[in-house]
């Protein structure tokens, strides 16, 4: 299986290269990969280095208090952070935490033991179901951590044919994992070095909310009696739904999409009658518009404070985004049916403080339910006490370690 499993990761590097010449994504991935080692070498051979590896923005999220506080706690530690996915190593390569920001290369045997030698960690975290087997190998007797690690009944590392890949979880020092299920999974297959921790992504967003910026033009837009909607990583579906329901409702709408290429923006800006763009709108001309259309990156954790009612979007593709940003400010929501991989989601249901949504009607009842006021500040309440009630995730970690 071994043997499988390295011509496996050279097919895949194989594949990702022919699928480069009409993939702008896997192009850039490549390309950053390629650029890697020469970035590692900025790293100082004599002072210790903590490695985290997200696999995307996500899990980058899920990382970032664990970083920050790391870095107060080991101030003597250099931070090294990696990326599969360009959608978070496009975002994040200028991380001002970190030392050095990085593609991980293919989980190749030389691949693996090139980057370690250069890294040389002195501690490394894996970030929420992250497991590398060439990496791990190379890593020997380096402090190894899983962290936010979640995993279900019907996870590869269970199946009959990854017996001999479930070996190497020897190496992890520790897991942390976000629930009893992964507990008793990880139980199960005789690792019963685990700590549930909970998500840290619940302590990244409180400490957020907790963050002041101003937003002049939103602060503008939002003086207003009519409520205020925000969308957060929206996707065409999801968008469509909102215009056909929004557009014939009285409120005023801010749209962040996940997407904001001009070919999105126009289309956005077609979609919704009224609208604007944040790159064009200033204090005075926002003030008229119904929806304000968000065409930057950065903002929109901070935009959701300003919301009396929440759509997160990706629901109706491989999952839904961040619902916790918006939960973290006492604000229900809604969003797509792809949202059952994800326990805040569940969760945020079964409280009654979010609605899956698969059609107009869905929406169009989850809006009338919320304009009874009693009904709506108390799905308020119990939105941000949920994320209140689990935060906590990261000082576990650090006391463990």
């Amino acid at each position: 299986m071994k043997i499988l499993y390295n011509i496996g990761i050279h097919l895949f590097e194989f594949l990702c290269e022919i699928v480069a010449l009409f993939n702008k994504k896997v192009r850039l991935m490549l390309s950053g990969q390629k650029q890697t080692y020469s970035k590692l070498q900025t790293l100082d051979k004599d002072k210790k280095v903590a490695w985290f590896h997200c696999a995307s923005l996500g899990e980058f999220e899920q990382a970032r208090n664990l970083i920050e506080y790391f870095k107060v706690k080991y101030p003597d530690y250099q931070i090294l952070v990696s990326f599969f996915s360009p959608s978070g190593y496009e975002i994040r390569k200028n991380y001002n935490l970190a030392d050095c920001v990085v593609y991980l290369p293919f989980d190749t045997k030389r691949k693996a033991r090139k980057f370690i030698s250069m890294a040389h960690p002195n501690i490394v975290f894996f970030v929420k179901y992250e497991f590398w087997y060439n990496y791990i190998r190379e890593l020997k007797n380096v402090p190894l951590y899983q962290v936010s690690l979640i995993l279900r009944d019907n996870h590869y590392l269970l199946k009959t044919y990854s017996a001999w890949f479930r070996k190497q979880l020897k190496s992890f020092n520790h897991f942390f994992v976000q629930n009893q299920q992964t507990k008793d999974i990880l139980n199960k297959i005789g690792y019963t070095n685990v700590t549930i921790s909970g998500d840290t992504r619940f302590d990244r967003v409180y400490k957020m909310s907790q963050e002041k910026k101003d937003f002049p033009i939103i602060e503008s837009f939002c003086q207003t009696d009519e409520k205020i909607f925000v969308a957060g990583s929206s996707w065409p579906p999801d968008e469509q739904i909102l215009a056909n329901v929004l557009n014939q409702k009285n409120y005023k709408l801010i749209i962040a999409p996940h997407l904001i290429d001009q070919a999105h923006i126009d289309n956005l800006l077609s979609l919704f009658p009224n609208s604007i763009a944040y790159s064009k709108a200033n204090e005075e001309n926002v003030k008229e518009k119904k929806v304000l259309i968000i065409d930057c990156i950065g903002i929109l954790s901070y935009l959701y404070r300003f919301a009396d009612l929440v759509h997160i979007g990706g629901g109706f593709g491989e999952g839904i985004h961040n619902v916790l940003e918006a939960a973290v400010f006492y604000k229900p929501v809604s969003f797509g049916p792809n949202h059952t991989k994800f326990q805040e989601a569940i969760d945020l249901i079964s409280l009654g403080a979010a609605c899956p949504i698969k059609e107009d009607k869905d929406l169009k009842y989850w809006l009338e339910k919320l304009e009874d006021e009693n009904i709506y500040s108390s799905l308020c309440q119990k939105s941000g006490e949920y994320v209140r009630s689990h935060v906590g995730a990261t000082e576990t970690i650090l006391k463990t370690i």
